[in-house]
């Protein structure tokens, strides 16, 4: 069993946490590292059964990945639902998890932090840099689009082509937490309106103009 240990600015407990964890539990293959992140993949596997956090209350990203660990299996003390029930991110993996087609995503390290959250360099070492973005971009594909895992309103939405374009958007983004999503060159766009969680009502819109449109037989009797 692996644990993982999500850190901010502390120094005496990490390391000596990590090295007794590794005495006591050798024998019982149990084990203790530092939590390496790097982008997370909503079909990224669980590599901890256990991840201590005590700084994802802080920091957006974190939180967002330790909520995706939890969907994924891990145990995560402290709860990162305790600070937000919901975000883009985790509903993407939670339906993908049901089996519904989503596009690949990836959520996204900060570009930088709000000016009242005070971080120091160590409040982020278990971000790996520099990122590799042309993994990221192989992941969901080209063009693809960088949005806040958080939010909406079509704010701080950018289509990106190929990694230039990327690292552009990327630098606009600071405070916010994005995902970078693949783009799908849609036939027919709708929003669902879900009433008493048993009826669900799809309604044509056209997010070019961002208007609903009055067109009753915009689906076809298979697809709703």
């Amino acid at each position: 069993m692996k644990i993982g240990l999500l850190v901010g600015r502390e120094y005496s407990f990490p390391p000596a946490f990590i090295e007794r964890v590794n005495h006591l539990g050798a024998e019982d293959g149990i084990s203790a590292e530092m939590v390496s992140l790097g982008g997370t993949r909503m079909d990224e596997p669980a590599r901890y059964r256990v991840i201590v956090d005590r700084i994802s209350h802080e920091v957006e990203y974190y939180r967002g990945a330790m909520k995706h660990a939890v969907l994924q299996g891990s145990y995560v003390i402290n709860n990162p639902f305790w600070w937000t029930a919901d975000d883009k991110f985790f509903n993407y993996s939670v339906m993908a998890k049901l089996g519904c087609a989503i596009p690949r995503t990836v959520l996204l390290p900060q570009k930088g932090y709000p000016a009242d959250i005070d971080l120091a360099p160590e409040s982020l070492r278990n971000l790996q840099y520099p990122l590799d973005w042309d993994a990221l971009l192989d992941y969901v594909g080209r063009p693809a689009i960088l949005k806040p895992y958080s939010g909406g309103g079509w704010k701080h939405v950018y289509k990106v082509n190929d990694r230039r374009e990327l690292l552009a958007a990327y630098e606009q983004t600071s405070p916010y937490c994005m995902t970078l999503q693949e783009f799908i060159d849609f036939d027919k766009y709708v929003r669902c309106f879900t009433f008493g969680k048993t009826d669900i009502t799809p309604v044509a819109y056209d997010p070019r103009e961002r208007r609903y449109l009055v067109e009753h037989r915009y689906l076809s009797a298979d697809l709703g």
